[in-house]
């Protein structure tokens, strides 16, 4: 049974709403234009392995955030030996794209090296790791990379400093010493102390702010403040640009740098049209205040959102949905940042997916497992570069895959071409297998989409 629509209308689906639309001109574009740069945060290994990712990634923005590969953990997973690939890729990429690059994050209670976190270094020690980490990292990409969070989520929602090892050991000072160190690492680059439900003016956020004003008095080179903004629909701090003005009358720049805007699942239209006007309500915020400088979202779409394996029943918190589509939200940051946000063409190089379909089929079974085939075909359209994305609606486990590169997050599987059979003409079909396990049931999911 074909259980398959094309992705370019899967959106008409929900509610009857019309498909959100890619701009009249990229993202980048009508961000230059408007003197400020919109960016999004991307994970290493998607780059080699998902071509539609890649092609968003490199046409809509201009910016580029290491989403892991710069983290301490994943940089120098035991001490003294560093693993720089994931790093270098995202450098290597931005530099192809003609694309500026944030470094994030330096200095992090969270996804630090274990030896690092449970080592039991005496001050001394551990403020000399900390100096020999900044060192060696600006240093790799001195001059390359032009804005670092240095300091990240040194506050608890109280607006007390988080107890992290950090503090327990080294006290509020290591956050001046932290930018003191990297400022002479690398002159060049622009530093922030970034974190997150700062949105809004808070008690977390104020303590940020006293923060600023104290360090900037005493001289330490702080040059930004980087507002995550994880938000929720419909949520959206009303004292946001207020907040953003008031950073930037200390004298420093304000970035939003973690955009996304989750929401219960399943989305609906109603859903989607309050999640654009979030998005759009956050980037004219931005944009209003001379010294807010950019707009970084976290995510390309929402099969690369880290929201579903964290929140419970939410999600959908990206500007593209799974199939790797523009949403509503697309077209609300296009509109926000001047564009008209109603251009119907596709992204250049890629076929429009129009006419084509994927069909699932159970191939085989088990009792606790099956094969699973599915077979791409197109008729009145093309593919160069697929995506294909589903959701099994009884808790089913993907645990093989061939002739695709598959993964699963939640229930959503989503997979994507290798390297030779990305191409699928007019006319033409290709196909791709996959294992996976059960307990209790087997259904098939409701929608197959590919785009």
């Amino acid at each position: 049974m074909t259980l398959a629509t094309a992705a370019a209308t899967g959106l008409a689906a929900l509610a009857g709403a019309a498909p959100a639309q890619a701009a009249d001109a990229p993202l980048r574009d009508l961000a230059e234009a408007k003197g400020v740069y919109i960016g999004n945060a991307l994970a290493a290994g998607k780059l080699d392995g998902n071509a539609r990712y890649r092609q968003i990634a490199g046409q809509e923005f201009n910016w580029v955030t290491a989403e892991n590969a710069m983290k301490w953990g994943v940089l120098e997973p035991s001490r003294g030996n560093y693993d720089w690939s994931g790093a270098d890729r995202i450098m290597e990429f931005a530099a192809a794209n003609g694309q500026q690059v944030r470094g994030h994050t330096l200095v992090w209670h969270s996804q630090a090296p274990g030896w690092l976190e449970n080592g039991g270094f005496p001050a001394a020690e551990l403020r000399g790791l900390m100096y020999d980490h900044i060192d060696t990292t600006m240093g790799r990409y001195q001059g390359r990379i032009a804005h670092w969070d240095v300091v990240n989520e040194a506050f608890n929602e109280s607006g007390g400093f988080r107890d992290s090892f950090w503090y327990r050991t080294l006290g509020e000072s290591y956050i001046a010493d932290a930018f003191r160190r990297a400022r002479q690492a690398d002159p060049s680059a622009d530093l922030y102390i970034n974190d997150y439900n700062v949105e809004g003016v808070n008690a977390k956020s104020t303590a940020m702010y006293n923060l600023v004003r104290d360090l900037k008095a005493q001289g330490v080179p702080i040059d930004g403040v980087g507002l995550q903004a994880h938000l929720i629909t419909g949520q959206v701090p009303s004292s946001l640009q207020q907040n953003i003005q008031r950073f930037a009358d200390l004298g420093v720049d304000v970035a939003i740098t973690e955009l996304d805007i989750r929401m219960n699942l399943p989305a609906d239209a109603g859903k989607l049209a309050q999640q654009a006007r979030d998005y759009r309500t956050v980037v004219e915020a931005c944009l209003a205040v001379s010294r807010c400088v950019g707009v970084t979202g976290w995510g390309i779409s929402d099969a690369d959102s880290w929201v579903p394996d964290v929140f419970e029943g939410q999600g959908a918190a990206t500007m593209y949905d799974s199939g790797y589509n523009p949403k509503p939200a697309y077209d609300a940051v296009a509109q926000a940042l001047g564009g008209t946000g109603d251009d119907d063409d596709d992204p250049p190089g890629n076929g429009d997916g129009d006419g084509c379909t994927a069909d699932y089929t159970v191939a085989s079974q088990w009792n606790t497992g099956f094969t699973g085939n599915v077979a791409i075909t197109c008729s009145g359209g093309s593919l160069n570069g697929w995506t294909v994305s589903w959701d099994f609606p009884a808790g089913q486990r993907l645990s093989q895959a061939w002739n695709a590169g598959c993964t699963q997050s939640g229930a959503r599987v989503t997979c994507t071409n290798a390297g030779w059979n990305g191409t699928v003409p007019d006319g033409g079909s290709v196909s791709f297998g996959f294992n996976a396990e059960w307990s209790g049931s087997n259904p098939s999911p409701d929608t197959v989409t590919v785009s």
